[in-house]
């Protein structure tokens, strides 16, 4: 199930989201900028603005299993464009569909308020997040500027077209 993220989520979603981040930082920056107590309470901060942003700035959504958090996703739109800022899929729940299901739901919210190009960052060691935005229909952008040890990627979101006799 996918759904909008509420207040109540934020302790299993800042969890979530450190694990997942050790899965792809270990052994390529210090624990402690991952894992260290000022780093945990920086990811539960940003949670916390994410998820009581107002809607026409963005979104957080959760995927739930038998009442557990399996994934999040959350997206920003400043400035006139808008970035997917988080995707992540608790490790223990990778390859079952999670993260292609949140991209889905972005999509959907995407669409149905008109957004056309969307952007995001994902960090240069992390192969299986860029293996799953290129089957989703990410490209780099080879005159975009890196953003430190992050690439950033660019999605079309494609209009659905009207159903015919409308």
């Amino acid at each position: 199930m996918i759904r909008t993220a509420r207040a109540a989520d934020l302790a299993a979603i800042a969890a979530l989201h450190t694990r997942a981040r050790a899965t792809y930082y270990e052994g390529h920056i210090p624990v402690e900028a991952y894992l260290g107590d000022a780093e945990i309470q920086r990811t539960r901060e940003g949670w916390a603005i994410a998820v009581a942003r107002d809607a026409a700035e963005g979104g957080v959504l959760c995927a739930e299993q038998d009442g557990e958090l399996t994934g999040v996703a959350a997206y920003r739109t400043q400035d006139g464009e808008t970035t997917l800022t988080q995707l992540h899929v608790d490790p223990v729940h990778w390859r079952r569909g999670t993260g292609a299901a949140l991209h889905a739901a972005c999509l959907e919210l995407w669409r149905r308020a008109g957004i056309s190009r969307v952007r995001l960052e994902v960090y240069e060691h992390n192969l299986r997040a860029q293996a799953f935005y290129a089957t989703q229909g990410w490209l780099a952008d080879p005159s975009a500027p890196r953003s430190g040890s992050h690439r950033t990627l660019w999605l079309q979101v494609e209009r659905i077209p009207a159903a015919s006799g409308e």
